[in-house]
This record gives structure tokens, sequence and C-alpha cells, in this order.
């Protein structure tokens, strides 16, 4: 077992998996096809994996849908990105394996795979009596979009085998912990006039007694920001609990779709609104905070080493994106509605 587990741990197999998918080392004969530059300690790529832009929330769902309010992602985040310092293992060596990505941050476990088993999974669960679709039909989705996102941080080198299956397994276990409690918390976080104060203070109280580590680590500031957004997202889900109607009936979804032409051009204004105003928003309060933190320190706000301190970076970082997951579920929506796209 011991052999097996280092087997998965070591970068051979990531290495291997590359090759597999045409990535070679630019040093390597039958590269060439400018996939990647030289591996060398700290050599610069020729290419690197992009991700896509997140898209604005929708109005709320009907309390029995469970999925918008819970602190799945959140949990899954802090887990993992503590998890990272504390067992502080690398990443796959560079050679053999070519990597598309440069972070500063431990390997195990995958937070990436930890996030695509946990969002996909909750939703498919979640959802599975609201829509009209199968439970194999969803779990066979959950399960593939899972996977692909796994096999990509592979494919990047950013992982080893290992990384990725643990990343899963501690998904698996946090959905299987928390489930039977899904009802009683979405109830909890939508009515209690607690919600609000808790979704803030427990989430700084995390982020303020992360691990330090000797290096500084984008981890924390990773972390803060989830944090941060999901404590936004959640207030914004309380608020429209108690004062905005719901736009769908507590019984299983019946949709009536417009015709494809009319529907993508109504996703896309929708799309680009909501992006538009998240980005205002993110620039406008991410200044206002740095200015003002960094005003009370006696520091440049352009001095980097200053805005990692933990009093700078964990307050500016959680008001930033708090303000955002506030805006994706509260301003949005109403934006749209404005502007008649719901």
């Amino acid at each position: 077992m011991a052999q097996v587990l280092r087997r998965l741990r070591s970068s051979q197999p990531v290495a291997r998996f590359q090759r597999c998918c045409g990535l070679f080392p630019a040093a390597e004969e039958g590269a060439g096809d400018g996939l990647a530059g030289t591996v060398g300690g700290g050599d610069h790529l020729q290419a690197r994996d992009t991700c896509p832009g997140s898209s604005p929330a929708r109005q709320r769902l009907p309390e029995a849908n469970g999925v918008k309010s819970s602190p799945q992602p959140q949990i899954v985040m802090y887990i993992g990105q503590v998890t990272k310092d504390i067992l502080k293992w690398p990443r796959p060596h560079s050679p053999p394996v070519v990597k598309l990505e440069m972070r500063a941050e431990y390997g195990m476990p995958s937070t990436h795979a930890m996030a695509a088993t946990s969002i996909s999974f909750t939703f498919c669960i979640a959802t599975i009596n609201q829509n009209k679709y199968s439970l194999a039909l969803g779990l066979m989705a959950a399960f593939v979009f899972s996977t692909l996102v796994c096999l990509s941080r592979l494919y990047t080198g950013m992982h080893t085998v290992l990384d990725v299956i643990g990343g899963t397994l501690i998904s698996a276990a946090l959905i299987a912990l928390t489930y039977p409690a899904w009802d009683i918390i979405d109830h909890l976080m939508l009515t209690s006039p607690f919600c609000p104060i808790l979704s803030i203070v427990v989430p700084l109280l995390l982020c303020y007694n992360y691990p330090k580590l000797e290096d500084y680590s984008p981890t924390r500031a990773d972390t803060t920001t989830v944090l941060g957004a999901g404590a936004g997202a959640t207030i914004g889900f309380w608020l429209n609990n108690l004062y905005a109607a719901p736009n769908y009936p507590n019984e299983s979804l019946h949709l009536n779709l417009p015709p494809i032409s009319e529907m993508m051009m109504v996703v896309l204004a929708k799309f680009l609104v909501g992006v538009f105003i998240l980005l205002v928003t993110r620039y406008f309060i991410k200044g206002m905070a740095l200015r003002v933190l960094c005003s009370r320190y006696q520091v440049s706000v352009n001095n980097l080493e200053a805005r990692r301190r933990l009093e700078i970076e964990v307050p500016y970082k959680f008001i930033t994106y708090s303000s955002v997951g506030f805006s994706a579920t509260v301003l949005v929506p109403l934006v749209h509605d404005l502007l008649g796209l719901i």
C-alpha cells in the first residue's frame, strides 16, 4: 500500500499522462507545437491555462432547493487550503513534468478537484427533486464534470495523482457528513436573524486564524476571497428570502423555454450586465478598502509587501469580495429586473 501511495505521489505518472496528451518539454524531440517551453527550474513557459470569468448569480430559488445557501464551497475551500499549508507537500517536479501554471502554494490536496466534486455533486443531489431529470443522469454529469477538472490539473502539471484523489475523497466525505443537515442549515441561513452577523464573524475569525507560514503563500488570500464572497452571497440570499418574492413555485420546476436565439440573447445580456456590475463593484470597493487600510497603517498602497500583511490583506480581501458576493445576489438581479431581463 505504501508503495502504491508513493507512486501516486511521484511526478512520473503526471509526466506520462502529459506525454499521452501530446504535451512535451520544448527540449524534447516531438515538441515544437508551441504547447510548452523549457522545463528548467523557474523557466517561463510558452502556454498557460486560462479560466473563464464567473457568471452573475440568478435571483433566489425557493428554500427547498437547498443549493443556493449551502456553505459547502466555503467549507471545502477552507479545509483544502489549510490542509495544504499543514501537510506542505510539494507540487510535481519540473522536469519531468511540464508546468503550464506557476503557483507558490503547496499541492496536497487539489482544491480544484475538491471544488469540482463538491459543487457538481451537491448541485445534483440538492436539485434532483426540483427538476425533471433522473438521478443517474445527474450523477453521471457530475462525475464527468469533476473528472474533467481533475484531469485538467494533471495536464497542467499542477498536481500529482494522489493530490487529485485526496481532494476528491475529502469532498466526498464532507458531502456524506453534511448531507443530513442540509435542510436545517438552509433554513437557519435563510431565516435566522443572526445569519448576517455569523456570516461575517465566523469567516473573518477563520481567516485571521489561518495557519502562519515562514514564507508568504497566496493560500490565505485565496481562502479569504472565497469566504468573503460566500459571506456576501449568504447575506444576499437572506435578504432576498425576507423581502423578495420567489421567482419559482416550490413544486417541481416546469420550464417554458423561449426560442433558442431569443434565450441566447437574454442569457448573453444578463451575463454582460452582471459581469460589468461585479467588475465595477470590485474596482471601487477594493480601491476604497486599500486606501483606508494603508492610511490606517501608514504604508503605501503600491507597497506589495505591506499589502500582504495579515492586518491589511485579510480585511481588504474580505470587504472587497463580500461586496462582490452581495452584489451578485442582490444588486445584479435587481438590475436585471429593471432592464426586463428576468
